[in-house]
């Protein structure tokens, strides 16, 4: 059995600036939602059997109680923000198991899905459907990796170390000291990926580095200004530290059995026409009766 968990929220941010407009005669744009169902489809048409697809129901979660400047859905063009509850609902009417997440984030939920999964005896591979770093240290040797299904590449553990200089277990770590623009935390000043990548390859964890350079058997340029701008903000990188860490208890599902695509429920033609996409309905029960 393998296990298929995707980012519906990269997916849908993806195919909104992919694809061209395309708005229904009730005047809602839906190009996107289209596009995310026919990947999903594609997914299914491709062998995968067990799926389950994590959305951001709401941009905002827990982290933006934690920083200010967190990412939240201030700017987010209308036309997409309006398709979320949309996608949710298609994809639920698809067969599909949907997380929508409201207090956690959908990287949270892959995260969790993914622990489930890797614990499951009768699990041979997770695929955590996703290019997104955060979920770099979700990945366990060659069993659970990522894989960036635009490019069609997959990263294992090796992967993840050969990208950012650390295992798995250290991003939290790095990226708490190089910040992510993507999320809206800033990391910490001066430190950037060489020199992140170099002392926590050596040292595991923010904790476990020398508070004094002079202590560090590594070579680092500046270190001494790294190390006391860590220990002046070491609070600072241990909170940015949490924002980046994903959160493996959210909920999910206990049963990667809650996955298995049975086929779409009969709600998904009305929403298809809706969608000005019978095809896509069509494509489903094909893939359904193939399967039955």
């Amino acid at each position: 059995m393998h296990v298929h968990l995707v980012d519906g929220t990269y997916e849908i941010f993806r195919y909104h600036f992919a694809l061209p407009s395309h708005v229904t005669g009730a005047g809602q744009e839906v190009a996107a939602t289209r596009g995310v169902l026919g990947s999903m489809l594609t997914l299914l048409e491709d062998g995968a059997t067990h799926v389950g697809i994590a959305t951001d129901h709401v941009i905002e979660s827990f982290r933006n109680d934690l920083w200010p400047g967190y990412k939240s859905s201030a700017g987010m063009p209308p036309e997409l923000l309006g398709q979320f509850q949309l996608l949710e609902d298609v994809l639920e009417a698809a067969g599909f198991t949907v997380f929508a997440m409201v207090e956690y984030e959908a990287d949270d939920a892959m995260g969790a899905s993914a622990a489930v999964a890797d614990a499951d005896p009768r699990v041979e591979k997770v695929w955590i459907c996703t290019p997104d770093k955060d979920l770099g240290q979700c990945v366990v040797g060659d069993r659970v990796v990522q894989l960036d299904r635009r490019k069609g590449v997959e990263i294992d553990a090796a992967g993840v170390e050969e990208r950012f200089g650390v295992p798995p277990a250290s991003i939290p770590d790095y990226l708490a000291l190089v910040g992510d623009s993507a999320d809206g935390f800033p990391g910490l000043a001066g430190w950037g990926a060489k020199s992140a990548a170099t002392v926590l390859a050596r040292y595991g964890h923010l904790e476990d580095i020398p508070a004094l350079s002079a202590d560090w058997d590594v070579s680092v340029r500046g270190a001494g200004k790294l190390a006391a701008t860590l220990q002046e903000q070491f609070d600072l990188a241990v909170l940015f530290r949490r924002i980046a860490t994903v959160e493996r208890d959210a909920p999910t599902v206990t049963d990667v059995e809650a996955l298995r695509w049975t086929g779409p429920t009969p709600e998904l033609r009305a929403l298809a026409g809706a969608l000005d996409a019978p095809n896509l309905a069509a494509r489903a029960e094909r893939l359904a009766e193939a399967r039955s």
